[in-house]
């Protein structure tokens, strides 16, 4: 198992700026699992506004994964 952090943006198009918008820190078997963990959580969490992005990092900050969360994501909502 791993620990990693998954961060939920927002992504201003006039200068490309990123608001963290949700934060979770989840044990995953491997970045596959991470990645569905992630896109789940972008449609059930209670954030302040609906995510664009997403970044997942291990607990050394290490970047594993960065993307952008699809209509899938307000679909949920």
């Amino acid at each position: 198992m791993m620990k990693i952090v998954i961060e939920f943006y927002r992504t201003r198009d006039a200068d490309d700026a990123h608001a963290v918008v949700g934060r979770e820190t989840v044990e995953v078997k491997d970045i596959e699992v991470a990645i569905a963990a992630a896109r789940l959580l972008a449609q059930t969490l209670d954030m302040p506004q609906c995510p664009d992005s997403m970044t997942i990092t291990d607990a050394n900050g290490q970047l594993h994964y960065s993307g952008i969360i699809g209509r899938e994501a307000d679909e949920g909502r």
